[in-house]
Parts: structure tokens; sequence; C-alpha cells
């Protein structure tokens, strides 16, 4: 007898704001590193990651079935056995987060930690040079892991013959209808959206005049 499958709902949406948000952030922080004249959207991001990671972990441990880390975070044993099914070409269908990237997403939220920390050291001058060379060590580790990740999440995508970005964007996968989860908890998703938007308006309502208005425009214009 087989069981029927169809679109269940995987993907909470706080879990998905947090993706997106982190990418961003991230991608922005790291983008903006060298600039002076960007260091306020740099150490904004920066503390925007602090923030979006300490709601995770609580989220990892609160949340919805697939957003625990109880439901995913598994031991080097478990991750083998996942890369050894990918070998034989028989690889073990997760509904979830499968081992590779669980891995991959504990040591993003590590490595989140590491760089907002030696940022956050570094920018009220707490460490001396080293510091400073830790934190770009940091942030070009993760910018690997990243890279890592995302590859593994094509490779993924094809091998299991499902779009795993669609996925964290609509939030559904294919599964049997009793291993999906039953509410999206849009509004905690949305208080999560607008807490970081609010901060972001309030670091720009205090920047200084050289970082605002025509100083920004200038710098999109070149």
């Amino acid at each position: 007898m087989t069981t029927a499958k169809t679109k269940i709902l995987v993907w909470d949406a706080p879990v998905r704001v947090f993706h997106w948000l982190m990418v961003l952030s991230f991608a922005g922080a790291y983008l903006t590193a060298e600039s002076e004249r960007w260091r306020l959207v740099h150490v904004s991001l920066g503390y925007t990651l602090g923030g979006l990671v300490a709601f995770r972990v609580l989220w990892g441990l609160l949340g919805t079935r697939y957003a625990r880390f109880a439901s995913f975070v598994r031991g080097p044993s478990v991750v083998l056995r996942y890369l050894s099914s990918i070998v034989q070409g028989r690889p073990e269908h997760h509904v979830g987060h499968n081992p590779a990237g669980a891995l991959a997403i504990v040591l993003l939220l590590l490595l989140s930690i590491a760089t907002v920390a030696t940022g956050w050291a570094n920018y009220n001058d707490l460490g001396g040079h080293w510091l400073e060379e830790l934190h770009e060590v940091a942030a070009n580790f993760m910018l690997f892991i990243v890279g890592v990740h995302v590859a593994g999440v094509v490779l993924a995508s094809w091998l299991h013959r499902e779009n795993l970005v669609r996925s964290m964007l609509t939030g559904r996968k294919e599964g049997v209808s009793n291993e999906g989860i039953r509410w999206t908890w849009r509004p905690l998703a949305l208080i999560l959206l607008a807490a970081v938007l609010g901060f972001w308006w309030l670091q720009w309502q205090s920047a200084p005049s050289s970082v605002s208005g025509a100083t920004v425009a200038a710098e999109v214009a070149k």
C-alpha cells in the first residue's frame, strides 16, 4: 500500500522571514565591509544579523516541528550516512532539513555569532588589529559555508526532484498530509519583519548627516 503525497506546509512564516532577512543582512554587511562611507549600513546589518540569530535560537527551541533543532540536528554518523546515500545514488529524503543541510545551518549560526561578536568588539575598539583580522576570517569562512550550502541546495533539489528554494518562499514541500505543520505563525513573522524594519528606520534617523540624504544619493550615482 502506498501513501499519497501532496503539498504540505513544512516551513513556518517566521523561519522563512528569518532566512531571507539573514541572507540580505549578511550579503549587505559583507559588501559594505570595506567602505567607510557605508560603515553605518555595515554596522546596522551586523546588529540585525545578531538579533536574527538570537531569534532563531529561541525559535529553534520553541518553534514548530521542523523549525526546532531537535528535529534536524544530528550527529556525525547520520551526516555521513546521508552523504553516503547520495554517493550511492539513493539519497535519503527528509521532510525538513537533511543532515548535511542541518550541519551547514548550525555552522552558519555559530559563525554569525562569531562574526557579530568580533565585529562589535572591533567597532567599539575593544581589541587590536588581531581582532579585526579574526572578524574578517570569520566573515570569509561564513561566506565559504554559504557557498557550500547553496551548492548543497542545488544538488539536493536535483536529486530529490524538488525546488528547495521555492519551498523556502512558499513554505510547502511534497509529503504525506499528516507530516505537515498546521499553522504558519504569520503574525509572529510580521512582528519579526516590523522589528527589523523599525530598527533600520531608527538607525537611518540617527545617522550623521555625512552618511544620509545627499551623500547616499551621490554614492549611488557613482
